[in-house]
């Protein structure tokens, strides 16, 4: 008998409960006071271009402080269909997850809302997630107060454009103007520059007669700009393979002749590729100024041939590697 009075002690105390709490959600409840009750919201990171079948999550971080608590079974319930302007808006809650940490001086409830839009119209349409109202109560005392979260507004949009469209007088505030991107364009811009521009500094330092880069004002390169402008006679001729041989005189730092070609090249081993028309040079020498009757075939002209090798040998001098003729 004990046992059944109990039980319908507790049956009459929760329909007590169920029965304020539905007469509360029918009335205005006195808010509690902003002191006691703090919320932070994190919304959807877009609040435009939603359609049918899209979904939208919310999570409201709410923190109650005491004397006052939660009353869970104010908390909105799956299913529910949201109202916008006494019209069914269309949006339906699918999914609640209530996390709750409580301590001596308040509890912290993380409220995790998952709705789903289930209507469109013909064009964009205004929507809005209504702020959800809960209930807070002090243990032992009847009162009843609430508190609404704030709501979250938003735009739907139809799956398909009907008729004509007048894209100015369509575009939403909600969105942000369309632009075309360029970056990936001018990143490929800015590297076909810097190629270009590497490539033709390569160039200027293995064709240019200059001083003004790194390594490009050896003996040879000065030589080649004197020879450049020597006259194309005898004489010119002969002016040029002097400049030739101090030139060599220089880089050894000593007297170098036909006799000496190996030495020079174990002290200067970036010369080495060049020693066939090193060679070729001291001929050349010997029949200019000492035997004249001596034939010997370059291919080219004498001063064009001293030419092309002082430029070779320029480029030793530059640490490059030209392809030489024996």
């Amino acid at each position: 008998m004990k046992a059944r009075n109990h039980l319908l002690s507790v049956l009459l105390a929760s329909t007590l409960m169920s029965t304020a709490l539905c007469s509360s959600a029918d009335v205005v409840l006195p808010s509690v006071d902003s002191k006691f009750v703090s919320v932070k919201e994190i919304n959807p990171s877009r609040d435009a271009g939603f359609v049918v079948g899209d979904k939208l999550k919310r999570t409201m971080i709410l923190t109650v402080k005491q004397p006052y608590e939660l009353i869970k079974e104010s908390l909105p319930i799956v299913g529910y269909e949201h109202r916008y302007r006494g019209q069914v808006s269309g949006i339906e809650l699918t999914a609640i997850d209530v996390q709750e940490d409580r301590s001596s001086a308040q509890s912290v409830y993380t409220i995790h809302l998952e709705y789903q839009v289930f209507k469109s119209g013909r064009v964009a349409k205004p929507a809005i997630l209504r702020g959800e109202i809960v209930k807070l109560r002090q243990p032992g005392r009847p009162e009843i107060k609430q508190y609404r979260m704030p709501s979250f507004n938003f735009r739907t949009s139809p799956l398909s454009v009907y008729g004509e469209v007048n894209l100015k007088n369509e575009m939403s505030p909600f969105v942000a103007p369309l632009k075309l991107h360029a970056d990936n364009e001018r990143l490929a811009l800015k590297i076909a520059a810097g190629v270009l521009a590497a490539s033709l500094l390569a160039l200027l330092y293995v064709l240019g007669a200059r001083s003004w880069l790194p390594h490009m004002g050896g003996a040879f390169a000065k030589a080649y700009r004197k020879i450049n402008k020597l006259p194309d006679d005898t004489q010119g001729l002969q002016q040029s393979i002097s400049i030739v041989h101090q030139a060599l005189h220089q880089v050894a730092g000593h007297s170098v002749f036909g006799n000496g070609v190996e030495r020079f090249l174990l002290e200067k081993p970036a010369f080495n590729v060049a020693k066939p028309e090193i060679e070729r040079f001291f001929a050349l020498s010997r029949q200019v100024f000492f035997d004249a009757q001596v034939p010997l075939d370059l291919g080219m002209p004498n001063k064009q041939w001293l030419k092309q090798f002082c430029r070779h040998m320029r480029d030793c001098e530059r640490g490059l590697r030209p392809e030489v003729k024996a």
